[in-house]
């Protein structure tokens, strides 16, 4: 019992006297250790940069260093100005985006043109403005050169600035000759050109649904987008550019197109 009694004072004594010696010997080493770091410190930097050219004992000096590497010259990238970039014409098909360039025809035979198709002709050719029947998704569309068309639907895969082509029309005519085909004209009779303008999107239009016997209302939302498009050119071929790309002359049949005259 005495044994214990005197372990415990023991330990009481060191448990108050172990915090006063530390503490009085903590703020010596940090001194001490703060100030052989500082030395430390300054020494490994004479020993490694012995010389500074930023450093306040050095005086700036305004005459140019000798450089002993000489750069080596880059080319750099060539942007495009905006004037070249509007101003630059494609010369040949590769300059043209693949994207851009018009479907390769895939005809097996050469056109066949009547005699009297062939005769009626120029006077079409020479009586302009021209007028043309397009069919879109097999919907008819009345066009002359200048129209601008609001089509139904958003059209796919186009953009401000596209420039297509209507290739299939049931009639083309003038002030007082109409072209008619069976059912269809042959697209290489004609040119039809439209760019693509904008695209245009109606108001938001909120329509209420109900059921019967029930509190429940829902509402459906719909703002459709529409495609605007003005027609550029509206032209029919003369019978020498027929024949130069090879139109063949045939006898009058019922299946050909005719030309006729209003009266």
């Amino acid at each position: 019992m005495f044994s214990r009694s005197v372990l415990r004072s023991l330990a009481a004594d060191l448990r108050w006297s172990a915090p006063s010696s530390i503490s009085s010997a903590a703020p010596l080493q940090q001194r001490a250790c703060l100030h052989q770091t500082a030395l430390l410190r300054t020494s490994q930097q004479e020993t490694q940069t012995p010389y500074s050219p930023l450093s306040p004992e050095t005086p700036l000096s305004a005459t140019p260093r000798v450089q002993n590497s000489q750069p080596v010259a880059q080319n750099p990238p060539r942007v495009p100005s905006s004037d070249s970039a509007l101003s630059f014409v494609p010369q040949t098909r590769a300059d043209v985006p693949t994207a851009k360039q018009p479907v390769a025809p895939s005809f097996e035979s050469p056109i066949q043109v009547t005699k009297s198709l062939m005769s009626r002709l120029p006077h079409l050719v020479g009586q302009s403005p021209h007028y043309v029947v397009a069919e879109l998704h097999a919907r008819p569309y009345l066009l002359t050169e200048g129209d601008h068309i609001r089509l139904p639907f958003l059209m796919p895969k186009v953009k401000s600035g596209d420039i297509l082509r209507f290739n299939r029309a049931s009639a083309v005519g003038s002030r007082d000759f109409t072209m008619k085909g069976s059912p269809h004209l042959d697209e290489r009779l004609f040119e039809c050109r439209v760019r693509v303008t904008g695209v245009e999107s109606e108001p938001m239009r909120i329509k209420e649904k109900t059921k019967r016997r029930q509190r429940h209302t829902k509402q459906a939302r719909s703002k459709h987008r529409y495609t605007i498009m003005r027609v550029m050119e509206v032209r029919v071929k003369t019978p020498e550019e027929l024949l130069e790309e090879g139109a063949v002359v045939i006898e009058d049949s019922e299946d050909t197109p005719t030309i006729e005259a209003r009266q």
